[in-house]
């Protein structure tokens, strides 16, 4: 076994690497960027060495760098985590060069399956069933348009040499193909240094299953069971379990025995997982699943395999690296219970999903009901040059049902504050009527994202306990005059105080009344409450109202107040009273960007006429292009950036003409 091994990566998965390394006794070296230098991954390595800048092109995919960091530090072995360099055969292969071991399959298995096109072609050989569509090299457009003709829509246009839901467009009309060819061709060339494409049929109602491989150097391959990864929203995945929810054993044991068979036609060694669609339009069926690719490294998802085999894959992917056999034979292996991951991420998802930055002012996740894999703490930041995933939640019950309720529950006792996330979001799928039944393909998100991003409104006692905070009423009286425990009281009379909130865009004057120790009337919209505060510790508030007891967390950041209550975060502003109210129309003259990001195409001009949703501008943030459209039908007036030029977030992109101006 190594005595010494290096991370290429970053964030969640570096530091499960080194929970693992470390029960193993196995030293570990951390890599970082400098917009990581202060990160948990670094903290926990026993040594860390600087990479390079922030952007990941000089930093995190620098080769000759990593070896370097090899040397120096006498790390044996490098694991690559995923993303970043863990599929690139050219890492293997200078690694190789320099005497340094490569925790995970050979150059040669790695391009076998690194092109979709060649994968496909490969499967077809081996006998593995694979989607319809045209993975040839010819990428004329109109060629490519033609043979979606011969498909028939809709279709999916792939980057093959993609993953992550990059460089992937669904087209659903022969119009809407040369607008969504260039996008795929365009995010496959920044993401992946190759802008080419192949074409699919796409599945009306299909579902992700994946088969967890593994293989040693020895000639042996075993598969671990399948995970669902259908609930999807661009392409990437949300919320994944293990196993499929009514897999029937007939199926199981026909994807099992061919992702078996698509390892072995290339001598794979170590983790690696053979993704499938299965049409589900009649049910699963054995004879109704396809080959869509192999990612050649660990998945993001592999938690959900550990907790219902009980193996540690990392274990598995260190023990094979140094040449050991499988740790167990196929008929060794067994699962038990359910288990689910829900990834939480930094983004808006009532604004399309949009990646979001800032700083984890107060993180409090589950500690006890679930396993959380993180790269974070509070008080880091989320910056625009990374993957916002901030954790992965993982459960496990003895039944689907079980495994559902508790990730639910650790959902709602998730708290974050000073940065937007997908919590809420990921809850509401939890309760969604379709998904707690087993009834999920890959369109489930799109057909009720309405329902499913649906905020609630903000409860009075969430607006009680905002108006209190913010008037500093509840907190924790220093020293033991009995007078300073009297907040707000006046000897006259009642004291009066206005706490002015904002609160889904609207200002809200809140009158507050001093009744005695710790006790407050609240003039609401429904009326005056009676509170009394039971106990406050730290951001925790125990309170009483009207004979109903009950608990929240208040957390004051740089954005204002955010009250987390009933399993759900309501944030509320703390607007300046003497400041004037925004002009609420001036949003329709602008655009402005709503995160940082590189302006990667830029199709209008002073003078154009551009109606309303027209699309303007591709701004690339955070590894996705995000295109953003004409706010009303008008006339550019001003355009303030060009293609090229990195933007920050809250930028004015461009300006539409007065309509006065417009009309002169």
């Amino acid at each position: 076994m190594f005595k010494k091994i290096l991370i290429a990566n970053r964030g969640e998965i570096a530091c499960r690497v080194m929970e693992t390394a470390g029960t193993l006794g196995i030293k570990t070296v951390a890599i970082y960027s400098d917009a990581d230098a202060g990160s948990k991954h670094v903290a926990m390595a026993d040594e860390a060495y600087r990479i390079g800048p922030a952007p990941v092109a000089d930093s995190y995919l620098r080769i000759d760098r990593i070896v370097d960091v090899c040397r120096k530090s006498g790390a044996e072995a490098v694991h690559p985590g995923y993303g970043f360099l863990s599929e690139n055969p050219g890492f293997v292969e200078e690694l190789e060069k320099a005497g340094i071991v490569f925790i995970g399959p050979s150059a040669h298995s790695i391009r076998a399956m690194g092109l979709k096109d060649a994968a496909k072609a490969l499967m077809e050989e081996a006998g593995v069933p694979v989607v319809p569509g045209y993975h040839g090299d010819n990428q004329d457009p109109i060629f490519l348009k033609g043979k979606a003709d011969e498909i028939g829509y809709p279709v999916l246009i792939k980057a093959r040499a993609g993953g992550g839901g990059k460089g992937m467009r669904r087209v659903d009309a022969p119009g809407d193909f040369a607008a969504a060819l260039e996008g795929a061709q365009r995010e496959g060339e920044a993401s992946f240094g190759d802008a080419t494409v192949l074409i699919e049929k796409y599945l009306t109602k299909p579902r992700h299953i994946e088969i967890q491989v593994f293989g040693d150097s020895h000639g042996n391959a075993v598969h671990l069971f399948e995970r669902d990864c259908s609930l999807q929203r661009r392409h990437q995945k949300v919320i994944e379990e293990a196993p499929a929810p009514s897999m029937p054993d007939d199926m199981r044991s026909a994807m099992g025995a061919a992702a078996v068979k698509a390892a072995k036609a290339i001598d794979y060694a170590g983790a690696g997982t053979i993704e499938f669609i299965a049409d589900v339009s009649e049910g699963l069926r054995s004879d109704r699943f396809y080959f869509m690719e192999m990612n050649t490294r660990l998945q993001v998802e592999h938690p959900v395999t550990e907790l219902i085999t009980g193996v540690d894959l990392v274990e598995w992917q260190l023990r094979v690296a140094s040449g050991e056999h499988l740790p167990k034979a196929q008929e060794d292996l067994s699962f038990d219970g359910w288990a689910f991951e829900a990834r939480l991420y930094a983004e808006d998802a009532p604004k399309g999903f949009l990646p979001a930055i800032g700083t984890l002012e107060h993180l409090s996740l589950p500690d006890h009901s679930a396993r959380v894999d993180a790269g974070v703490r509070a008080g880091d930041e989320i910056s625009p040059f990374y993957d916002p995933m901030i954790a992965k939640i993982i459960v496990h019950g003895p039944t689907r049902e079980a495994a559902l309720g508790k990730l639910l529950a650790s959902l709602e006792a998730t708290e974050v504050a000073g940065c937007v996330t997908n919590a809420a979001f990921l809850a509401a799928l939890c309760r969604h009527q379709g998904f707690a039944a087993g009834d999920v393909d890959t369109g489930l998100i799109d057909r009720d994202l309405d329902q499913l991003i649906d905020e609630p409104a903000v409860p009075e006692d969430a607006v009680a306990l905002a108006a209190l905070t913010s008037l500093g009423l509840t907190r924790p009286v220093a020293g033991t005059d009995p007078f300073e425990t009297l907040a707000g009281w006046r000897i006259w009379s009642a004291s009066r105080q206005f706490a002015l909130l904002e609160i889904g865009g609207d200002r809200r004057d809140v009158e507050v009344h001093a009744l005695g120790q710790n006790r407050f009337a609240v003039h609401l919209a429904d009326g005056s409450r009676d509170y009394s505060l039971v106990e406050v510790s730290g951001n925790s508030i125990t309170y009483d109202c009207e004979g109903h007891r009950a608990r929240a967390v208040v957390v004051e950041d740089s954005k204002g107040l955010t009250v987390f209550l009933n399993g759900f975060a309501f944030p509320v502003g703390l607007p300046d009273s003497l400041s004037a109210d925004e002009d609420a129309g001036s949003a329709d003259d602008t655009l402005v960007a709503p995160m940082p990001g590189l302006v990667k195409v830029l199709s209008a001009r002073a003078g154009d006429t551009v109606a309303k949703d027209q699309p303007l501008l591709i701004l690339e943030a955070m590894k996705m292009e995000h295109t953003l459209k004409a706010p009303r039908d008008g006339v550019i007036g001003e355009v303030l950036v060009a293609e090229g030029e990195q933007v920050t977030d809250g930028t004015v992109l461009l300006a539409l003409a007065e309509e006065a101006d417009a009309a002169a």
